[in-house]
Formats: C-alpha cells, sequence, structure tokens
C-alpha cells in the first residue's frame, strides 16, 4: 500500500513486529483500559490472528504518534470464511458460497486523545486502496457496541432491524452462547436522531457504504462489548460515496 496522507495524518502498514506491538498497544488502551474489558498483564490486546493478519497503521505526521489502528485478513472466498475471527461468533455457513475475494476488517480503534474526523478518512481511505488493489468483493467483520447493557442501544438496535438486516442468502446464523436476538424482540420504532447517536462510527460508515448487519448481537462479557457482525458487499457502494473515498486516495 501506498503511503497515504491527509491534513495531519499518515497511514501504512505494519513494518516490523515493533509495528504490530506499538497496534497491540493502542488496542489495548482502547478495548481494556477504557472499559471493563478483561486485560492481560503485558498492557497489549493481542491474539493467535495477529500474525495470519496485515496491520494498517494511521499515524500523526508531526509527531509519528499511532492514533489509529486495524487489521486485515484476505480470504479467497467464502469457502475460507471458518478462518476468521467473525466465525467463532456467527455461524456464517450461508458466507460460505459467497465467491469472491474477501477481507475481514478487524481490531478497529482510534487513540481516545484523538477526535478528529480526518482519521477516520484516511483509515478509509487506506481500506479503499487496499480493496481496489485486491480485487476485494466482500468486507466484512464484528463491529462493537461499547458495554453488554442492550437497553442502553434499543433505538439503535431497532434501527438496524428496520433499515439494515443482511440480505437472507448471506444471514449469519447464532453460533455464541449468550446472544441479543433485536431482530425478534424489538417492536418499537426507532428515534432516529437518538439511533444515530449511540451507534458506533465504524459502524455508521458501513451502514452509509450500504452495509449490513446480522440481526442478533453476542454479548461479549470478556470484551465488554455487544457486537453484531457486519458486511458491506463492495459493488453496493453507492457510486457518489466510492468516489469520496478514492479522492482521499489519490
Amino acid at each position: 500500500m501506498v503511503r497515504l496522507t491527509r491534513a495531519r495524518y499518515a497511514a501504512r502498514f505494519a513494518a516490523t513486529d515493533e509495528d504490530v506491538t506499538a497496534a497491540q498497544r493502542l488496542r489495548h488502551l482502547a478495548f481494556v483500559a477504557q472499559t471493563g474489558a478483561v486485560s492481560r498483564d503485558d498492557g497489549l490486546d493481542a491474539d493467535a490472528f495477529d500474525p495470519l493478519c496485515r496491520h494498517v497503521l494511521v499515524e500523526e505526521r508531526a509527531t509519528g504518534r499511532l492514533v489509529c489502528c486495524y487489521r486485515l485478513l484476505p480470504l479467497s472466498g467464502g469457502g475460507e470464511i471458518s478462518k476468521s475471527y467473525a466465525a467463532q461468533y456467527y455461524e456464517l455457513s450461508a458466507l460460505s458460497e459467497f465467491q469472491g475475494p474477501m477481507v475481514e476488517m478487524g481490531r478497529f480503534c482510534v487513540h481516545p486523545d484523538y477526535r478528529d474526523p480526518d482519521i477516520l478518512r484516511v483509515a478509509w481511505a487506506a481500506m479503499t486502496r487496499f480493496v481496489d488493489d485486491e480485487g476485494v468483493e466482500m468486507l466484512f467483520g464484528c463491529s462493537s457496541f461499547r458495554g453488554t447493557d442492550a437497553d442502553t442501544y434499543r433505538d439503535a438496535f431497532a434501527m438496524l432491524k428496520e433499515r439494515h438486516l443482511a440480505p437472507k442468502r448471506w444471514l449469519p446464523k447464532v453460533k455464541a452462547p449468550d446472544v441479543f436476538r433485536f431482530a425478534r424482540r424489538l417492536r418499537r420504532k426507532p428515534d432516529a436522531r437518538r439511533a444515530m447517536l449511540t451507534m458506533p462510527p465504524l459502524l455508521r460508515s458501513y451502514l452509509v457504504m450500504g452495509g449490513w448487519v446480522s440481526d442478533h448481537a453476542v454479548v461479549d462479557r470478556d470484551m465488554d462489548t455487544l457486537h453484531v457482525f457486519t458486511g458491506l458487499e463492495i459493488s453496493a457502494i453507492p457510486p457518489a460515496r466510492a468516489r469520496l473515498l478514492r479522492a482521499v486516495t489519490g
């Protein structure tokens, strides 16, 4: 991936073990130190998927400080879906029929001291470059809500049910032992403003590009999150949105 820059930030792939460790340290800060998640003693968020993935780093150009990171797990097609991180939590046999190249994006986080929207723009621009270069046809992952109290997010889940459920041909089934089946349980009309205020920024980004979600959320008490499987077929991205993303890569 060519180095990408916008205003104060630049994105690149991790090139060394030290780069990956820096990403794991930022993930620990975002996912553990700022939450009630189960912690490791070494101050890192690391797992068996890290060596299999490519890690994207977004850094502040003036200081070199790491402000955002995520990892990518490329798959040749749906036949490899069982190798994904998400397959631990969702029954994904329907997606095994997907024929084109796929990539799982995971562990997306932004440094809690930073609120600049350009960080997200650079992160998605780097993803766009990777998708274009590799001919990826589907992007997927788990989008997380902080905490495990589903009542906090009832309007967000009601909106997901009303507007953004996965097509039946790709719909993930229940696998995890503890889930919130919002598509079955919720009968309310969502308050759109409240829904968007409580929707995680990463999930909002998926949805505005035409993304969809599972009909249930997994309750992950170790990470102190609720998460939904999220998919995006690249061909479904609105042309105007695709042009905006590619403009940043240029």
